[in-house]
């Protein structure tokens, strides 16, 4: 099945779930295309053909979400490709001057165990004092439908990328929260973390936030989800632990050190992912046991 039939499939249940009706059907459009869905957004005169009808009840997302929030709200649905354990549906709440918040749905047992740990992951940061780390508010958190609801801030992003120097200051201070040692945020991936205002740094997706592990997994997540872009998984490992010295130095590893780590954070990832019934990088035998046995003498 293409990704196309794929989205169409997850974005008409998920269209079910978030307007279960009755009302009147109102208009919407795929966007940017029908074969390339990405968003379901409400329809303006200027769009391209993809219209979707759906139902305007009052038994609805955004009724929901204009009701918490204060103000009427609709909604973008961000249409999710993946088949991914962690999948959930994720909207852009719209009121009369902008967007307003980032919405996360948990409709799983564990997209709802996941939204619920977001929620006191924030809730935490909230009263912790951050130099560097901008986090989101959360402005609500609550149930609907038997539905997770948790509705976050948006953030100032800027142009332009942030740079090493930056996003090293963001690891050593995530580490410490909490008075914890050794937390990370557990997705530290390119596109949960954008360059903010003074010099700070703004990151989202905390649901994977967790600690007792080594100084530096935040790191080497990064650059293995950037390694994946342009290389197999199998690649993508090896490289992680081969450039573990200089992605890890900032923080005071030793070459041994650095190794070390980053076998045990491609250990830790594949144990998540078992967790999650899930296998994106395919199964552990191909991409984690090769780089695990050259580094034994580490283990």
């Amino acid at each position: 099945m293409n990704d196309a039939r794929v989205r169409r499939r997850y974005l008409d249940r998920t269209i079910s779930l978030l307007f279960p009706g009755p009302g009147e059907d109102r208009p919407y459009s795929l966007l940017p295309h029908p074969l390339i869905p990405r968003r379901l957004t409400p329809r303006a005169w200027w769009h391209p053909c993809g219209r979707v009808m759906v139902p305007a009840g009052r038994d609805s997302i955004e009724t929901h979400l204009s009701e918490v929030l204060g103000i009427p709200i609709r909604v973008t649905l961000h249409v999710r490709p993946a088949r991914r354990a962690n999948r959930k549906p994720v909207l852009e709440a719209r009121g009369p001057d902008g967007t307003v918040a980032f919405v996360k749905i948990g409709d799983t047992d564990r997209t709802r165990e996941l939204v619920a740990h977001e929620a006191r992951t924030l809730a935490m940061l909230a009263e912790t004092p951050l130099k560097t780390v901008i986090p989101p508010t959360v402005l609500h958190h609550g149930s609907w439908r038997d539905l997770s609801v948790l509705a976050l801030s948006p953030l100032p992003v800027r142009r332009g990328a942030a740079g090493a120097d930056l996003r090293a200051e963001a690891i050593r201070e995530i580490s410490g929260i909490g008075g914890e040692r050794f937390a990370w945020h557990g997705d530290f991936s390119p596109w949960n973390i954008a360059r903010g205002p003074d010099d700070r740094l703004l990151v989202w997706d905390w649901e994977r936030f967790g600690t007792g592990v080594p100084l530096g997994f935040d790191a080497l997540h990064h650059f293995l989800q950037r390694a994946l872009r342009r290389m197999d998984p199998p690649t993508a490992a090896r490289a992680c632990v081969a450039q573990a010295l200089p992605l890890l130095a900032p923080f005071g590893l030793s070459a041994g050190e650095a190794r070390l780590t980053a076998v045990h954070y491609l250990t830790a990832l594949a144990h998540r992912h078992a967790a999650d019934g899930h296998e994106p990088l395919g199964p552990p035998a191909a991409w984690l046991n090769p780089v695990v046995d050259s580094q034994e003498v580490l283990v």
